[in-house]
């Protein structure tokens, strides 16, 4: 659910709190500076006609240096909760048996661990809220040039049907999205399903997002020789090519080009890069 804005001071306070906690404190320090630099117009005395701009911008700035500030720091503080937050979610479902770990989330929590779940598969990831205008859009992410939306469904005890699906499809035709993502703590109904088959657009559901989720930590932890590459995480036996254990797509046969696994091929999901599951080749 989107909250109202209601003033400019919602407006800074949500930049603050969306941005990095330390570009929200250097803000700070920023506009202090330009807007003290500034109140030197208040004190000049007024000659012409157009000297009274100057004196209602240094009369602004007397007032802004201490309000603006003050403003990205608890954006900035906002931000680093949140980012704590993220982290501690995600780490609470990696260590979990199963994706009822999912089942006591508020959606505000969902929409975190969501977020925090792509960040951790490379994507750039902005929360816009869902709702009004942007169709109910709840992340927007970001791989290079392309654009993905996705729309969270904290829903334990209902199936996501095809309605939100189509509506997510039509906001991504009509903003010029690469893909989209539904994901949901609970499950699909067969007819949305059926809508997103062969469409760019993947549903996760529990237990797709908690192995998602498994899967990122093990890849991100691998690259710190934590533990062995993603390479363990095993599939069990196909004849022929897997699906995704994300998005259940089929795979493809790809090769690694940099890391420890680096010649050594993989099985790689046909939708890359809307999603990034992988299994190892056995």
């Amino acid at each position: 659910m989107a909250r109202k804005k209601t003033s400019a001071v919602e407006d800074l306070l949500d930049l603050g709190a969306m941005l990095p906690w330390w570009v929200g404190v250097a803000l700070a320090v920023i506009s202090y500076l330009v807007l003290h630099g500034l109140t030197g117009f208040a004190a000049a005395s007024v000659t012409r006609p157009g000297q009274v701009i100057g004196l209602m911008v240094g009369s602004l700035a007397i007032m802004g240096q201490y309000l603006v500030p003050p403003i990205f720091l608890l954006g900035a503080a906002i931000s680093a909760w949140k980012r704590s937050k993220r982290t501690e979610l995600v780490s609470n479902v990696a260590q979990a048996k199963g994706a009822n770990a999912l089942e006591g989330m508020s959606w505000r929590e969902f929409e975190m661990l969501v977020g925090e779940a792509f960040r951790l598969q490379g994507f750039d990831v902005v929360e816009s809220g869902g709702g009004g205008a942007d169709g109910g859009v709840d992340l927007v992410l970001r791989k290079g040039s392309e654009k993905f939306l996705v729309q969270c469904k904290q829903w334990k005890a209902y199936k996501v049907g095809v309605d939100i699906v189509r509506a997510l499809y039509g906001v991504m035709a009509a903003t010029g999205a690469t893909g989209g993502f539904v994901v949901t703590s609970g499950t699909f109904t067969v007819e949305a399903k059926a809508f997103a088959d062969g469409l760019n657009v993947t549903l996760l559901d529990g237990q797709r997002l908690f192995g998602m989720i498994q899967q990122a930590r093990q890849a991100r932890a691998s690259k710190k020789g934590n533990v062995e590459p993603i390479a363990e995480i095993q599939s069990t036996a196909h004849p022929s090519a897997p699906s995704c254990p994300v998005c259940a797509s089929s795979m493809v046969k790809r090769t690694a080009k940099k890391g420890a696994n680096a010649g050594s091929q993989f099985w790689g999901c046909a939708k890359y890069p809307g999603c990034r599951g992988t299994r190892a080749m056995v």
